[in-house]
């Protein structure tokens, strides 16, 4: 006679019910058993029974190790949703404020060139006049790198200039006031200028 499908309820009869429980609980700590040989995987499992006995089973090592390693593994992944959470709402908040600057300097490009025919809030004046201070300091700053590299292009022109005119003046002493002119070959591309107390041309 085939053996008819078990309705999934409480079993009221407490007999059958023990019965049941005992041969189930037995079925499943087999089952874990031949799993972990077979797929060399490690199993805890807990049974409570309904009198509240407790029965375990720890396939490899004890259940301690197993709890210890189940609560790591189960922390390292809340870290990982947590951190990947937090960065998904940062990300978001931040695109949110550029938006919303990006919005806001638009408006000020509006209202500067129409004249201030775009209305603005005092916040929105706030944060354009903010924007303003910062791009004014990053313009002043590059302006003040550029005239440092010239003025230093400058006094590197005039140290050549005052070398080269030395030289000159000492080729004019070793002569004896006669101007036996040698070319110097520089690199530079400046006339030399000689001191007109010494010759006129």
């Amino acid at each position: 006679m085939a053996r008819g499908k078990i309705q999934m309820k409480r079993i009221e009869n407490p007999v059958h019910r023990q019965v049941t429980f005992c041969k189930r609980r037995a079925g499943l700590l087999k089952k874990a058993k031949e799993l972990s040989v077979l797929c060399d995987a490690e199993i805890g499992v807990f049974i409570f029974s309904s009198h509240g006995k407790l029965y375990e089973l720890a396939t490899k090592g004890t259940m301690q190790g197993l709890i210890e390693k189940y609560m790591k593994s189960n922390r390292g992944s809340q870290l990982t949703c947590q951190s990947m959470e937090t960065q998904s709402l940062a990300a978001q908040q931040e695109i949110s404020m550029l938006k919303q600057e990006i919005e806001i300097l638009q408006k000020g490009l509006r209202y500067t060139f129409e004249g201030g025919a775009a209305t603005m809030s005092l916040d929105e004046l706030q944060v354009l006049e903010k924007n303003l201070e910062i791009w004014i300091y990053h313009i002043r700053s590059t302006k003040m790198d550029i005239m440092f590299q010239e003025i230093q292009l400058l006094r590197n022109k005039e140290e050549i200039l005052e070398a080269a005119n030395k030289h000159l003046q000492d080729k004019i002493e070793n002569t004896d006031g006669t101007l036996n002119f040698v070319p110097m070959m520089t690199n530079h591309p400046y006339p030399l200028t000689l001191q007109n107390e010494i010759f006129e041309f």
